[in-house]
């Protein structure tokens, strides 16, 4: 889709205000992971160089009202540190007066943090009065929170009609490496589906059998995929309720002409556990009073090899209970074999979603593919064919 990007505004001597994502853990007061507060900076760098004055705004966790525990004001020294030791000024409240005098004292080249925007619940309901008091802060609206794109809120969908609107850098690099391997992919293009329940990624498998040329299943969702043909999974986590709608899509992705892909040999134990006994077996011949938690070394290769085959790779949740070792070497070993073909060039590799981000850090990879996002629930959404309110609202 078309959608303006910092290179089509003009801000110099404008305030400017962005809507980031700095819902980062904080413990005792001090953030522990950094990670969204720098990804945000190079937004943040852009228009100061343009010279604007910036206004950072957030959700932060989902306080009742006004609590301190849910403050955003620990997260000013950290984006002081992104900004390269900049400071960052910060405002008790996202609207009213103290708001506004933080934001008309605010000069071309400096920052204003502001308060939790959910400290207002008129934030999540989009309320008209409270749009109107957050674009009375500034002259330009970007939306740099693609993580909350799939919520109709005030600062992520309602401000965009009321002030002149794109996306900052964070932004524009999702929407890109997303429409790299669902709009316009390089052919063949390959999706890993994993996760725990068919039922919670129905709407991701409907949309994928008919864009991509292979469907690798894994997690215990396979187990499901398994059972619906006839194999005995013995203890594993699966849905026996969904082996019609498992048929289903097979049926569904063989008419589509779209390969799918399942284990073949698996890792099972009888507990899930950390140092509980384990083997390999084929996947037609688990044990009763045994689990499968991982996919098996044959099954590795099997996708790996299939993946050199493609160009292009979407990734979306691990293949097995990759907590706890060694259920974790399915999934690694699959991560670093996409890894290799990325480094190489011959694969654009794009991930995100839920565990996935958890699963590809533990692999050692996350810097090794060619993108991979933070975005959870707007991740998902994106890659189920539905329009995000944050996205449309920049078009």
């Amino acid at each position: 889709m078309a959608f303006k990007t910092l290179d089509d505004l003009d801000v110099r001597g404008k305030t400017v205000f962005v809507r980031s994502d700095l819902n980062v853990p904080v413990k005792d007061g001090k953030v522990t992971d950094a990670t969204r507060i720098v990804r945000s900076a190079s937004t943040i760098e852009d228009l100061l160089k343009a010279g604007a004055a910036v206004i950072v705004a957030s959700h932060f966790g989902r306080p009742k009202g006004v609590d301190p525990v849910f403050s955003l004001e620990p997260v000013v020294a950290p984006l002081s540190e992104a900004l390269g030791g900049k400071p960052v000024k910060f405002a008790s409240d996202c609207v009213g007066p103290v708001a506004e005098a933080a934001a008309k004292a605010l000069k071309p080249g400096e920052v204003l943090l502001l308060e939790n925007l959910r400290f207002h619940p008129e934030e999540e309901k989009n309320e008209p009065n409270f749009v109107a008091a957050l674009c009375k802060l500034a002259d330009v609206y970007v939306n740099d929170a693609f993580s909350s794109a799939h919520r109709a809120h005030a600062s992520t969908e309602g401000m965009a009609h009321h002030l002149p609107a794109a996306a900052g850098r964070l932004m524009q690099a999702e929407l890109e490496a997303l429409e790299k391997v669902l709009e316009k992919p390089e052919r063949p293009v390959a999706a890993i589906v994993g996760g725990a329940k068919v039922s919670t990624k129905l709407d991701l498998l409907g949309n994928l059998v008919s864009r991509v040329d292979v469907l690798v299943i894994g997690g215990a969702m396979a187990n499901t995929f398994l059972a619906a043909q006839g194999i005995d999974v013995g203890k594993s986590l699966c849905e026996h309720e969904m082996k019609d709608t498992a048929l289903e899509v097979l049926k569904t992705a063989e008419a589509k002409g779209c390969a799918v892909i399942l284990p073949t040999d698996v890792v099972v134990a009888a507990a899930f556990a950390a140092g509980a006994p384990s083997k390999v077996v084929a996947a037609d011949a688990v044990p009763a009073d045994q689990m499968i938690l991982d996919i098996g070394p044959v099954s590795v290769r099997t996708v790996v090899n299939r993946l050199a085959e493609c160009k292009t790779l979407l990734w979306n949740g691990p293949f097995g209970a990759f907590e706890i070792k060694p259920f974790d070497a399915g999934t690694n070993g699959v991560a670093r074999g996409a890894a290799d073909l990325t480094k190489k060039g011959v694969l654009v590799s794009v991930a995100g979603g839920g565990d996935t981000v958890s699963a590809l850090a533990n692999a050692g990879v996350v810097d090794t593919l060619s993108y991979v996002s933070t975005a959870g629930g707007a991740f998902l959404e994106w890659l189920e064919g539905k329009t995000l309110p944050g996205v449309a609202a920049l078009g």
